[in-house]
């Protein structure tokens, strides 16, 4: 998911184990250990502490949301409220497992048909039964071309039946390969088996949506007394650029569980901002953590400071269309001079690691190989760096030009800043450093407007493949437009292979094209660096950084 830090998280991670009268498939593997240096703590059980009267939690959340609407979304900051305001088939635990949502249980004997056992208890806001036709609903909207939803991609990975054809607009969105069996069993049918396709379907783009009131009220269904949602809470206040205020929903078939009664969302796009207004005790949880203050920070508050990791990828996207960027000499220069471990140590310094290839080094039960260029001293890689740009008709008299396009955050700007700083010092290049907001950014970015392009990918569930079907033709979130047969046919084959090992084998071959071509100039691996007040129970330890409100609460203080 993109990263606002999508930019994109949200989704799963771990032991899977189908429930009911299916044939339990084959578990999904276990969450690897965080690359963070400092673990977060372990959460108090509610039941061994005192609660707070007043049960309140306001969060920073990084910029102001493009929208609420879960078809249309494509941030990490839309998803955070999204995970309060609505729920899907599964949700996930504290330590990113699967656990159950709507659906209360599910069964697959082959991994191609899936069945969803809804819960019966399961509401509207409206007071609204949630049936199996509100998710046939959602899948059907996201795929089809009038929604324009840039997540659509997501249902066309696990290869459900007839996504593609319905996204090119070759078959009506009713053909899609869902089906409510009744009102209370959803049946999904994939084109080829997929092991891992239930840890997919914690993602905000595949929620339920409430069709009478879409049509009701068009693209306002999103707005403060129109929207209805199925999760923990309700939309209560929306006003722009200053707070999104949500309050317990009491038709949520797990509220008698749900302890904070509001909570409230703040567009604080500015990390010190952010810090300042929690250190005023005016926000309990921050979205990050500026990195100039961080050491501070974690020596005079360090069970305040939370460090997490991760499973996402900070990297400089180039526009492989637009010229002298459809070079890969240009590129390869560009992502050699580029020093990740003063970045991830000395400009981040919260536990990030270097990062060298797409898929960071502790996603599950996958093993990524070290690029040749990874293996060469910095001062190796300055050299071949010098040495392609020349190849491609730089030097001195003919200095290469461009912008580099970031969202508006201090903590992206101090990387733009210093690898501008490396660009000029090593290749001579002369960068000019362009910010948006966030809404802004993800509409030039998404359109091609671009030279080279800050991002990060979050992966939407624990498995190498949530990174690498990045770079696919035809992928939504394939901005700069990167195209290789070959790298597209082993994605296509890596689905239809049951079998980790082999599957792996071949996301390794994929890393190596992606080495080779260099469509992104990976920069570091992310963690989760934020405050969080001692007095907020309940804080996981997800690496996918899904934070539900309904699961913390506040102790007295």
């Amino acid at each position: 998911m993109t990263h606002n830090k999508k930019a994109l998280a949200m989704a799963v991670a771990t032991s899977i184990l189908l429930w009911g009268c299916g044939q339990p498939q084959q578990a999904e593997p276990k969450v690897a250990a965080p690359a963070a240096k400092q673990e977060a703590a372990k959460p108090l059980s509610k039941a061994d502490v005192k609660l707070a009267p007043v049960q309140e939690l306001v969060k920073g959340n990084g910029a102001e949301p493009a929208t609420l609407d879960p078809a249309k979304t494509e941030g990490t900051v839309e998803s955070n409220i999204q995970r309060d305001l609505y729920e899907g088939l599964v949700t996930t635990g504290p330590n990113g497992e699967v656990r159950p949502g709507v659906a209360e249980r599910w069964e697959t004997k082959d991994n191609k048909v899936y069945t969803f056992y809804l819960r019966k208890d399961a509401k509207w806001s409206n007071g609204d039964p949630v049936t199996a036709g509100d998710f046939v609903y959602a899948f059907r909207r996201v795929v089809d071309p009038k929604t324009g939803s840039p997540y659509s991609w997501y249902l066309e990975t696990p290869g459900i039946v007839n996504a593609t054809a319905v996204i090119n607009g070759k078959v009506k969105p009713e053909e899609l390969g869902v089906k409510a069996v009744d009102d209370h069993t959803f049946e999904v049918t994939l084109e080829k088996p997929i092991s891992y396709f239930v840890s997919m379907m914690a993602h905000t783009t595949v929620y339920p949506e409430p069709q009478k009131v879409i049509e009701k009220f068009g693209d306002k269904w999103t707005q403060p007394g129109n929207l209805v949602g199925n999760g923990a809470y309700n939309l209560k206040e929306w006003v722009v650029n200053e707070k999104i205020v949500l309050e317990r929903n009491k038709t949520y078939w797990d509220d008698a569980n749900t302890t904070i009664n509001k909570v409230t969302y703040l567009p604080i796009q500015s990390q010190n901002a952010d810090m300042n207004r929690y250190l005023a005790g005016e926000v309990e949880m921050t979205y990050e953590t500026p990195i100039e203050q961080f050491k501070r920070l974690q020596k005079e508050r360090p069970d305040e400071v939370r460090v997490t990791g991760y499973v996402g990828t900070y990297y400089y996207e180039f526009n492989c269309k637009k010229k002298p960027f459809d070079d890969v000499r240009v590129r390869k220069a560009l992502a050699f001079a580029i020093d990740r471990a003063v970045i991830a140590d000395s400009v981040m310094g919260q536990g990030q690691k270097p990062g060298y290839g797409l898929v960071p080094d502790f996603v599950d039960g996958f093993v990524p190989a070290t690029p040749a260029y990874a293996k060469l001293t910095q001062e190796q890689r300055n050299e071949e760096a010098k040495k392609l740009l020349k190849e491609a008709g730089f030097d001195e008299a003919h200095p290469l030009k461009f912008e580099l396009l970031y969202n508006t955050s201090e903590n992206h700007k101090k990387v733009a800043v210093a690898v501008a700083a490396m660009w000029k010092k090593t290749l001579g290049v002369d960068v000019a450093l362009v910010n948006q907001e966030w809404k802004t950014y993800l509409e030039t970015k998404s359109g091609g407007n671009f030279d080279v392009a800050r991002a990060g990918w979050i992966a939407d569930y624990n498995e190498a493949s949530s990174m690498l079907d990045l770079k696919q033709t035809t992928h939504g979130n394939n901005d700069g437009k990167y195209s290789n047969p070959k790298y597209d046919e082993l994605m296509a084959k890596s689905r239809e292979v049951s079998d980790s090992a082999a599957r792996n084998k071949l996301y390794a071959e994929a890393e190596t094209i992606l080495a080779e071509d260099m469509p992104l100039a990976n920069i570091y691996q992310y963690v989760t660096a934020r405050l969080v007040k001692p007095y907020v129970g309940g804080y996981p330890n997800n690496p996918l950084d899904n934070l539900y409100t309904k699961d913390m609460y506040i102790i007295a203080h």
